[in-house]
């Protein structure tokens, strides 16, 4: 490279530098004030959710705590951490929504109080699957009672009976109470015992109960179990209708002939059952984007096809007794955005609940933008017009004559030099060429001063 070359090269990058720095300190309060703006806005939305949330679940080995461990693998693939919560049951999950020590819990339909827990900030994130109300009771019972075919068909024929209802926490015995109720059947018309499902279990085997009531999803291995046990029956509602119509918050359905086993055919014929519809709630106070991530596993854990529904029956906004949340309705009935199939969930969550804030700053910060050129124009030509105060302190002085011809002489070719030095882009060379101009005119008539002064006067 000759060294014209290098000179040119070493001049541009200058230019560059400076023009890069010029740009950068006339948008500086613009950056300034639009990246306070988004801090605050950050800080005020709090768009990423808390690491680590509370799911309240049933007791072990219910198809409460199977779910809740799908959810908390489902959530760990976004590094969000699900404490689980064991519980009594549905009844005692909603007392740990209310008092604030769960975020999200399963809870069945006619739990919830919808006034009370509205007002209380308890929203729905969607109804996930059936339970079916399950009276099992020793098939050699109905055989004594000689009940038609050996079977119980209604809750009147439970009377005298020790029939279990499951723990205080479940819900389950606010539930058997309004059944008996209908019944015309008071508590203590049965033998009601309070035993964990477990525990129920084994003392209906062993012959110490009569009966036992169970609501779960069928996934829960105790209420397959009891459904292949050949000392064991099921009990089939011939009147779900007409229970379905005095209590809204049951569904009927129907457990198919076969669907236990279909090489065994059990059960033998279909069986009318009533099903409660249970509800994945949360707390308002619970992080919109936690909620969007629960209901989105839903999705995955909960739209399969199952014992009582098609595939995609569930999970649903059509049967929540409390207000169906904005991020449930999303997940489950709306379209997801096209961000959220091609960014990590922290990127489009942060896209998501940002994107007001940034298209509210941009509209605002297209005004104020308008003075990013004049800053920019000022910057580059104070570059060159700084330079004419000493430019004007030389002429001063030649004027007046109070300063050496050669000493300002020295100050001009040290102010030429300085320009020289000067880069600025090729539309504001006008001005630097002009203060040159302005230099070598004084330099002149600096110059013819002392030309005249050397000569002396004339003859």
């Amino acid at each position: 490279m000759t060294p014209i070359q290098q000179w040119h090269a070493t001049r541009s990058l200058r230019l560059l530098w400076q023009t890069l720095r010029d740009m950068m300190v006339s948008m500086g309060p613009l950056l300034l004030l639009g990246g306070g703006l988004l801090v605050a806005a950050y800080w005020w939305l709090d768009p990423q959710p808390p690491r680590q949330v509370k799911l309240a679940t049933g007791p072990a080995g219910s198809a409460y705590a199977a779910f809740g461990e799908g959810y908390a693998k489902a959530l760990a693939r976004e590094r969000i951490q699900v404490q689980l919560i064991a519980s009594e049951g549905a009844q005692d999950d909603l007392a740990h929504l209310r008092a604030g020590t769960a975020d999200v819990g399963f809870v069945r339909g006619g739990m919830a109080d919808p006034a009370a827990d509205t007002e209380a900030g308890i929203v729905s994130l969607g109804s996930l699957f059936y339970e079916p109300i399950w009276i099992f009771y020793r098939r050699d019972l109905g055989i004594a009672r000689r009940q038609p075919g050996g079977e119980l068909q209604r809750l009147t024929q439970l009377r005298g009976l020790r029939v279990n209802v499951d723990q205080d926490g479940s819900g389950v015995p606010q539930i058997v109470e309004r059944l008996l109720a209908l019944n015309q059947l008071k508590p203590t018309d049965l033998q009601l015992f309070n035993l964990a499902p477990d525990a129920a279990g084994a003392a209906l085997r062993e012959g110490r109960l009569d009966a036992a009531v169970l609501i779960s999803a069928p996934q829960a291995g105790l209420i397959r179990a009891l459904l292949r046990d050949p000392a064991i029956a099921l009990m089939a509602f011939e009147q779900d209708e007409a229970y379905s119509r005095h209590l809204p918050f049951l569904s009927t359905v129907r457990l198919p002939r076969g669907v236990v086993d279909l090489a065994a055919d059990l059960p033998p014929h279909d069986v009318p059952l009533l099903a409660t519809t249970t509800a994945l709630l949360a707390r308002e106070q619970t992080h919109p984007a936690l909620r969007q991530l629960f209901a989105q596993a839903a999705l995955g854990l909960h739209s399969g096809a199952g014992w009582f529904n098609g595939a995609r029956d569930f999970p649903n906004t059509r049967t929540s007794e409390l207000p169906v949340s904005a991020e449930g309705d999303r997940a489950i009935n709306g379209t997801p955005p096209a961000w959220a199939r091609y960014l990590p969930f922290w990127a489009g969550n942060l896209l998501e609940r940002m994107w007001l804030v940034v298209g509210g700053l941009l509209v605002l910060m297209l005004p104020l933008s308008r003075i990013v050129p004049p800053l920019y124009t000022f910057r580059v030509r104070s570059r060159v017009f700084r330079w004419y105060a000493r430019l004007r302190e030389v002429e001063a002085k030649l004027e007046t004559g109070t300063g050496e011809r050669d000493a300002l002489l020295d100050e001009l070719d040290e102010l030429d030099r300085v320009t020289h030095r000067i880069a600025v882009p090729l539309s504001y060379a006008e001005e630097l060429y002009a203060l040159r101009n302005n230099i070598h005119a004084v330099r002149k008539r600096l110059l013819a001063q002392r030309s005249r002064a050397t000569a002396g006067p004339a003859d």
